[in-house]
């Protein structure tokens, strides 16, 4: 009996350190956390709100700033997504206005004798931007008048797997536009350049050329054509900005008037395009 006893003390005694462990762990339990704003301590939504409105306000440098400062702290990637979505346009704002950037930009006083022509050539860009990023109205220009250059080096990505053509500029995104691709993924993969810019182009087909306005002529009213395939491809409008975003033409990237008329007029010949699947 006293060995039976000693066996149920002994368990008795066990089972309350067992329980006791137990008790002491779902102490130490902490609950989950709920939102994004418990575990940063930032109010994301009013932090993105305040970046909305600097925007709206003009504010794009501060913006810009403040933009890449909660980049650094974003907790997951759906805020890190709408946190690029801004500064793409931030930085899309910040080239298309006479906002000076430290290494990316030059204030040009204009000579007499100065064109626009002869400005775009000298700094390596084109007649349209510099008129875009000035809010210039017509290409006339006077001496002592001050402009606003932006000297930095634009490429293009097309992703056919999106249909998605980047803009980059001094390798920084400013813009994304949604393209057509080739079917039967005939649009040529690699690293071209472009080498013609035309306006309201003719489209020469089956030996006819078709010009410009007509519902035949596919090209739409921009064409940049690539270093390759003695020159039949490129990026251009369309006349069926309906079937932007699908795969069917014969090779060349597509793209809405509006938009290929945008990239027109800020990218300048020697414009490298790098196509990737």
């Amino acid at each position: 009996m006293i060995i039976i006893g000693g066996v149920v003390i002994f368990l008795v005694m066990v089972g309350m350190l067992v329980g006791g462990h137990k008790k002491k762990k779902d102490i130490s339990v902490k609950p989950p956390e709920t939102s994004v704003q418990s575990q940063q301590g930032i109010d994301w939504d009013k932090e993105i709100q305040e970046v909305k409105q600097k925007i709206s306000n003009g504010d794009y440098v501060s913006a810009k700033r403040l933009t890449e400062d909660l980049l650094d702290k974003a907790p997951n990637q759906e805020v890190i997504q709408k946190l690029n979505e801004l500064l793409q346009q931030i930085n899309f704002q910040i080239l298309i206005n006479p906002i000076p950037v430290e290494g990316k930009t030059v204030e040009y006083e204009v000579k007499p004798g100065d064109t626009l022509y002869g400005i775009a050539k000298k700094f390596g860009t084109t007649v349209d931007f510099i008129k875009l990023r000035n809010h210039l109205k017509s290409n006339i220009i006077k001496p002592g008048q001050r402009l606003s250059i932006y000297t930095g080096k634009f490429s293009i990505v097309v992703d056919k797997s999106q249909n998605l053509l980047m803009l980059y500029a001094d390798g920084e995104l400013v813009k994304t536009y949604k393209v057509s691709t080739g079917k039967n993924n005939s649009t040529p993969e690699g690293e071209f350049k472009i080498v013609t810019k035309l306006k309201n182009p003719t489209f020469f087909h089956d030996g006819k050329a078709i010009p410009p306005g007509d519902p035949k002529n596919i090209l739409g009213s921009r064409w940049l054509g690539f270093d390759y395939g003695n020159g039949s491809y490129g990026i251009h409008g369309t006349t069926s900005p309906e079937s932007i975003g699908t795969y069917e033409t014969n090779g060349c990237v597509r793209m809405k008037n509006e938009d290929v008329e945008e990239l027109y007029a800020l990218v300048p010949v020697g414009t490298p395009v790098k196509v990737v699947r």
